[in-house]
């Protein structure tokens, strides 16, 4: 393969990279409303917009798979192909966890409380976390990828903190226990997100620096 079209498909890969992770913010962003709003037709959205994201997933391993076959690659090229084909991964398992949350969401009833305004909080910074994770991807910033896997501390307060409130809450009331025990689902879902959106950033250090880091 000549290496203005191996150029070129590389190019492409980032891309579909970029793509599938606009995708995963927006299920991300519509889960959150449909535990808020239980929007049966947002949730059908979320489902739908799972199946591209697998779609984008197997183009991407397709993708890589063709790029290392058909031309040796330099390290530096070689470390972006592996990177973009892991970030796939935890792309494609932040998408389900938002599938996730919306079907805890069809099992509960509606309310307004601190514990759902702490989820809502965590959701926005996985969210936050995921998007500069992005943009820490298209500028090759490491320094923005390490920054960003930082916040995963605050997401982890915020995790053991509702925990405790939901926890406190049913033993002081039984009739919330179903909400509730629904809720500690999607504080666990989100807690696993700030952990994927880690190992994104942890891939985006490899890609640029060459070094394998622990930023979770």
């Amino acid at each position: 393969m000549p290496r203005d079209q191996f150029q070129q498909n590389l190019n492409t890969l980032k891309e579909f990279v970029i793509e599938m992770g606009k995708l995963s913010h927006n299920a991300i962003v519509d889960s959150v409303q449909v535990l808020k709003t239980q929007d049966a037709e947002l949730a059908e959205k979320i489902f739908q917009g799972d199946e591209e994201i697998d779609k984008y997933e197997l183009k991407i391993e397709k993708c890589t798979t063709q790029l290392i076959a058909r031309q040796n690659p330099t390290a530096g090229d070689m470390r972006l192909v592996i990177s973009c084909f892991k970030i796939a991964i935890d792309l494609e398992r932040m998408s389900d966890l938002a599938v996730d949350i919306s079907n805890v969401a069809k099992c509960m009833e509606k309310e307004d409380s601190e514990a759902l305004n702490n989820i809502a909080r965590m959701a926005n910074l996985c969210d936050e976390m995921l998007q500069q994770t992005i943009k820490a991807f298209e500028t090759l910033d490491e320094e923005l990828a390490k920054d960003t896997a930082s916040k995963d501390d605050e997401v982890d307060r915020l995790f053991y903190g509702t925990q405790n409130l939901l926890i406190d809450m049913m033993i002081e009331d039984k009739a919330i226990i179903s909400n509730a025990s629904h809720l500690l689902l999607v504080l666990r879902y989100l807690e696993r997100m700030g952990d994927h959106a880690c190992n994104i950033c942890e891939s985006i250090v490899y890609m640029t620096e060459g070094k394998r880091v622990n930023l979770n």
